[in-house]
């Protein structure tokens, strides 16, 4: 009997061995399509679009030769706007984005681009692609006719508040508005499967607090109380390394997908829009 039980450890152990070493090169190679989610632009929201802002349509081409999809809207017929730059989660088409905010803020010129792989633009995403393609949009958009480049307000929803972040540490913008955001999509991953090497496997660490330090400008960050997919811990420890002022808005009874139904959610963000453009 203590032979048959030391075989059985001897096999349940070589198992668990075999399912780690299984495991680690699937998420290696799978981690893309568990990170980002790519979302068609519906034919109705472009037709909307183009109805409600003709010549809004934006078209940017890479340094790759990659063609970059999205829309400027509230654009001003004479004099000069401050601007907003939105930067969408991993599964958000921003046509939505554009058709529900910009009402709202109708003195805000608001841009938006579709990550790539996203909506109509071209190529696949990723951490390199999405901060480069950022600074593209930053760059073309403050050259435009009608753009305010002293009022530039960067702000990103869940997987996007780490691009408006690394933005802000690398362009001169006035304020920075973060929905869910996060210290390190690292950190996240590292929770989920505590026993996989999760710094040497992640392709798209995505490292927000390492950036956070250098911004000096006033940071909005919006959480949402019941949030399970970015805990509020995570956004805790992205606010904690800011480098300049800070406020935290708490939504309650909401969660991370339903926290703009929130009360106050679009109020905190006029709020402080209008505080920006003063």
């Amino acid at each position: 009997m203590p032979i048959l039980i030391h075989a059985i450890k001897y096999l349940a152990t070589g198992f668990a061995i075999s399912l780690v070493t299984l495991l680690y090169p699937v998420l290696y190679i799978f981690q893309d399509n568990m990170l980002f989610f790519p979302r068609p632009l519906a034919p109705a929201s472009k037709q909307i679009l183009q109805h409600q802002h003709p010549g809004g349509m934006v078209n940017l081409q890479t340094v790759d030769k990659i063609n970059l999809q999205g829309w400027m809207v509230n654009t001003p017929k004479r004099g000069k706007k401050p601007i907003m730059l939105y930067f969408g989660g991993n599964a958000e088409e921003v046509s939505s984005f554009l058709l529900t905010v910009a009402p709202k803020y109708p003195e805000w010129v608001i841009m938006a681009v579709n990550y790539r792989g996203y909506g109509e633009s071209g190529g696949e995403p990723s951490e390199k692609a999405l901060y480069s393609d950022a600074l593209l949009a930053y760059d073309w958009v403050v050259a435009q006719p009608g753009i305010d480049g002293d009022r530039v307000v960067v702000m990103g929803r869940s997987l996007g508040s780490g691009v408006a972040v690394y933005l802000a540490a690398q362009r001169k913008v006035a304020g920075t508005i973060l929905v869910s955001p996060y210290d390190s999509i690292k950190n996240i991953a590292q929770d989920i499967y505590p026993y996989v090497p999760v710094a040497l496997l992640l392709k798209h660490p995505f490292k927000a607090s390492s950036y956070a330090p250098t911004i000096k400008v006033p940071l909005l960050a919006i959480i949402a109380d019941g949030d399970q997919v970015i805990p509020n811990r995570y956004s805790r420890g992205l606010i904690a390394k800011w480098g300049g002022p800070h406020q935290l808005k708490k939504i309650n009874n909401v969660g991370h997908n339903t926290i703009s139904s929130g009360v106050g959610y679009y109020k905190t963000i006029a709020d402080y829009l209008a505080a920006v453009a003063k």
